[in-house]
């Protein structure tokens, strides 16, 4: 079988993907992936084509707050997604895979499975898309609504009518008409353990918790000097992704002045903009790097301090880690409430204490 997997964003959006694709290649099937530049992630033994986009760039230059997203709308959002709306029509005009798996901001692929007769599949890596009254929408609030946690879902559902022009494009591409019925998804299909998330009552049976996309055997290696960190005594794992809230220089020196106070060396990892360390803060036993592969490093600390992401979480459960973690989604409260997560915070009440 000829699969197409498509991703958008940075690289917690991207390694489940390519864990996926080296599987099914392993399978016998004939896999290509389509995604965005600077992930950070090996694509070693991936068929990798590129949506000619680069999260990791527009982070850098506009931050990650959602106020510096909607004040760049017109000239950092709409082009970066028409990137990826318009690319993965492409990838799949060029690749005729006999099914497509795509991250929710794949807009066009509906419009694939339409022109290609071709069933797609939604793979949501946090569940943002699939409305229940069991939680809110993750990246949403962090407050239990109840019987109006399904209104937090309706962002998601009105995401095609923001970028009309480039899915005309895209259907212009793939040789047919936006007017014509668009198929559903054949699937729908969350990469998370029931461990840590509970299946709602009221999900589609179409909807599967898969359990998470990982190697079994990863062929990374860690850089020498995050080896020799590693390697010095215990530290503290701490990363926060592209986590928009609060200020990431006093959220570095927060965990720094408390991994001190305990006797803990800190490996920082700034991920898209989440944390960052001043230069007076950096020294032996401060190590910041963008990224680390969490398989080889999160076995070797003594905790981990994120920000909640689901491939975070899983990652710290793994690795036996008790981490404390801010309430950013489903799954990093559903980790509180089995004890996977000694204390998960909102993400306001961080300080050295």
């Amino acid at each position: 079988m000829r699969i197409l997997l498509v991703t958008a964003g940075s690289r917690g959006d991207v390694e489940p993907f390519l864990a996926l694709a080296r599987t099914a290649a392993r399978a016998g099937h004939d896999v290509q992936v389509a995604g965005p530049d600077g992930s950070g992630v090996s694509s070693e033994g991936v068929d990798l084509v590129s949506l000619g986009v680069d999260y990791s760039a527009v982070i850098r230059d506009q931050g990650v707050s959602i106020g510096a997203a909607l004040r760049n709308y017109r000239t950092v959002v709409k082009p970066i997604m028409r990137g990826v709306i318009v690319g993965a029509a492409r990838a799949a005009a060029a690749f005729v895979p006999d099914v497509v798996l795509a991250h929710p901001k794949v807009l066009s692929a509906p419009l694939i499975a339409a022109a290609l007769d071709i069933p797609h599949v939604l793979v949501e890596l946090v569940p943002a898309v699939t409305p229940t009254r069991a939680f809110p929408a993750a990246g949403t609030v962090t407050a239990d609504l109840g019987i109006l946690n399904r209104l937090t879902y309706l962002g998601t559902s009105h995401a095609s009518s923001m970028f009309g022009a480039a899915l005309d494009e895209a259907a212009g591409q793939l040789g047919i008409s936006r007017d014509q019925r668009l198929p559903s998804p054949a699937a729908t299909l969350l990469p998370i353990t029931p461990t840590l998330l509970e299946r709602p009552a009221d999900w589609p049976a179409s909807v599967h918790l898969t359990g998470p996309w990982i190697e079994p055997v990863t062929t990374e290696v860690l850089p020498q000097d995050v080896s020799d960190f590693v390697a010095g005594g215990p530290f503290i794992y701490a990363g926060f992704g592209s986590m928009s809230a609060g200020d990431p220089i006093e959220r570095g020196r927060a965990v720094i002045s408390a991994a001190h106070a305990h006797g803990y060396r800190v490996l920082m990892a700034t991920g898209l903009g989440g944390v960052d360390v001043p230069d007076r803060l950096r020294g032996a036993d401060v190590m910041v790097v963008r990224s680390v592969p969490h398989g080889l490093t999160l076995p070797r600390a003594s905790a981990a301090m994120h920000h909640g992401g689901i491939g975070t979480v899983q990652a710290a459960a793994r690795a036996g880690l008790l981490p404390s973690s801010f309430r950013s989604s489903p799954t990093s409260r559903s980790g509180a409430r089995c004890c996977i997560d000694a204390d998960s915070l909102p993400p306001r009440s961080h300080d050295a204490a």
